[in-house]
């Protein structure tokens, strides 16, 4: 009978090492070499650990070690939902034997549009871009003629001048579906916080959110809309001064993102308004913050892990063929109705 639930311990034993090597080479301490890195994760997909479950292991032992290059104006934290996707990204790299290297871009790189120092553009096989949404920018690492993937992008983009692959969440029927159930549940005035032209994810959600006014034949209201660029990540106060401007609050707000959303609930409770009672609220990416907040957050699920490995595996496909068609790929997300909404029909 084969044994339910495989264990590190289960994977040292296969190898012959100790389980305190096989945790630190699936962890990515970078004390463990390369090469016992790359045999624990092999043997971790072999026996299906976990996520490791998720990847393809058909031609894992075949692939020839190569560099792929992480190009980030800020690297996703722990609650970001790019963390877990590149954690399923990296898995997948490293499975096909690849090195992954990370390469901060700064801002005043950005101005003089110049690569990183530390970035070789010789020593390259792919890079994959997140967090990058200047549109100049995005169109030099593009023309590089190195094979690139950029997940989610700036909104200014248009497809058919981006020389790359690129990756999103499907955000706008999900934000179409959770803006169209607050309106047949009777909230007929609501509000977007988010700045629209942020990223492109943002500005699919904002078009999510005004095509299901649309269709329910309700116009866009902008007294009750905070879309301006944000800043009460910089000052907490920022977000409340956005609420004091509104002559009347609306019966329920769609945000871009639950970390806004958040912030928002935070907000609005210092004005001792009740979150569902007297406004709903609901976010985007199902942050762990998400389930935790009170009230818990209605919001739309990202496979993050998932992602990041439909990522690896579109990049390694153009490394394999630079001639290949350009992909834009969006991977669905689903709904998650909580208490911030209250009880929906």
């Amino acid at each position: 009978m084969a044994k339910e639930k495989v264990t590190i311990q289960d994977i040292a034993d296969a190898l012959g090492i100790s389980r305190n090597t096989a945790s630190k080479a699936l962890n990515g301490v970078e004390s463990i070499p390369a090469e016992t890195r790359n045999k624990v994760i092999k043997k971790a997909i072999e026996l299906k650990y976990k996520q490791f479950a998720y990847v393809d292991t058909d031609s894992v032992m075949t692939k020839a070690p190569g560099n792929i290059a992480l190009l980030t104006c800020n690297l996703p934290g722990i609650s970001h939902f790019g963390s877990q996707l590149l954690n399923g990204l990296e898995i997948k790299i490293s499975s096909e034997g690849y090195n992954l290297s990370i390469h901060m871009v700064r801002e005043y790189e950005i101005e003089a549009m110049v690569l990183p120092k530390n970035f070789e553009a010789s020593k390259v096989d792919g890079i994959i871009c997140i967090e990058m949404f200047d549109k100049g920018y995005s169109e030099l690492v593009s023309g590089l003629g190195i094979p690139a993937i950029f997940i989610d992008s700036t909104s200014e983009i248009f497809y058919t001048d981006l020389q790359a692959d690129l990756i999103l969440m499907e955000n706008k029927h999900s934000s179409y579906r959770m803006t169209s159930r607050l309106i047949e549940n009777g909230h007929k005035k609501l509000g977007f916080v988010g700045d629209y032209n942020h990223c492109k994810s943002f500005n699919e959600r904002w078009a999510g959110f005004n095509r299901a006014l649309a269709d329910a034949s309700l116009k866009p209201d902008p007294s009750v809309c905070i879309t301006e660029e944000d800043r009460f990540f910089f000052e907490p106060e920022w977000m409340e001064r956005q609420l004091d401007r509104m002559n009347e609050l609306p019966a329920a707000f769609v945000c871009a993102n639950d970390f806004i959303a958040i912030g928002l609930m935070k907000a609005l409770k210092n004005r001792n308004v009740r979150i569902p009672e007297d406004v709903a609220v609901c976010g985007f990416d199902d942050s762990p913050e998400s389930r935790i907040v009170d009230p818990p957050l209605t919001t739309a699920h990202i496979p993050n892990n998932q992602m990041g490995i439909i990522a690896a595996d579109m990049l390694l496909a153009r490394v394999k063929d630079p001639a290949r068609p350009f992909q834009i790929t969006h991977v669905k997300t689903e709904p998650i109705f909580r208490e911030s909404t209250g009880k929906l029909k």
